[in-house]
């Protein structure tokens, strides 16, 4: 009987240990944050209910994207080589081939009109600081013109599907800054030209599911400013599902025995109870012995 009430002594300090602290460092330390938020409600300056015309946003984007963005999947390479641009523009520019399918409509739509805004960087690209944005605003676009160039990057996006989609996305959305050195992946961007870009290395990618986690990463993808405000990554503007492509892909790199610890773990928990049930009885027929 003893040993059950030291049991509950444990069990009870390791309660009130756990319960004292936790709501202090993830609730106040960590406050919660607003859920993801993947209508990009905030952003109203494009009317994204009008239906766009690819063959005038064809025309639109040779005027108006390829100088500076390639569009290898349409047959727009890029026009310099990746030191040379992020030499000229602090960072690589993106190819938009994905753009159509990872990036919200609503989102896409209004970094056009105005990049800053929509990526939340209004705090680091104000008159005071001196420092302009790569790309201009085409808030001078009518709210069609911008809606047709949407529709041509959705109808030139290529169609990719699993795992291939992960990395895809992953590469896509991410790799500009982020290496991911467990999978063989480096930041287009030279690490230079990023540091005096952004102010600081992009890290790499390889653990942040472990590291930070799932929950995190959701948040922190959707909106950085949220969870770590005045950084200077700016909030992607991915859709839910091309967000969860990315953590996949993180998980698929960086704890890729996720699923084979998780099985695993309810054998451990079942022979440590077995284990414990025969070594009280264990105990209980020696000490019988000596009493």
């Amino acid at each position: 009987m003893k040993e059950f009430k030291i049991l509950a002594v444990i069990v009870a300090l390791v309660g009130i240990t756990y319960y004292g602290i936790e709501p202090y460092a993830h609730h106040i330390m960590h406050p919660e944050v607003s859920p993801a938020d993947f209508s990009f409600k905030d952003l109203k300056n494009v009317d994204t209910k009008l239906a766009g015309n690819a063959a005038n946003g064809k025309v639109l984007v040779e005027a108006n994207c390829i100088a500076c963005h390639a569009i290898d999947k349409a047959g727009y390479p890029a026009v310099m080589p990746n030191a040379d641009a992020a030499a000229s523009y602090g960072v690589v520019p993106p190819d938009l081939s994905s753009a159509g399918r990872i990036y919200d409509k609503n989102y896409l739509a209004n970094f056009i009109f105005d990049p800053v805004t929509a990526m939340h960087l209004s705090g680091k690209y104000t008159p005071e600081s001196g420092k302009a944005f790569p790309m201009p605003s085409y808030n001078w676009m009518t709210p069609q013109e911008i809606m047709d160039i949407v529709a041509f990057l959705q109808s030139v996006s290529p169609k990719v599907e699993g795992k291939e989609a992960h990395k895809a996305t992953f590469e896509a959305a991410c790799g500009r800054c982020h290496n991911m050195k467990y999978a063989g992946i480096e930041a287009t961007t030279p690490k230079d030209n990023l540091k005096a870009y952004t102010g600081a290395v992009a890290p790499d990618l390889s653990q942040y599911i472990k590291s930070r986690g799932e929950h995190y990463l959701h948040s922190f993808i959707n909106d950085p400013q949220l969870l770590l405000h005045g950084t200077s990554m700016p909030r992607v503007g991915l859709t839910e599902e091309a967000q969860e492509e990315v953590i996949a892909y993180m998980e698929e790199t960086g704890d890729s025995k996720k699923a084979e610890r998780e099985s695993l773990g309810i054998w451990v928990l079942l022979y440590t109870f077995i284990f414990a049930i025969l070594a009280y009885l264990w105990k209980r027929k020696i000490w019988s012995e000596v009493h």
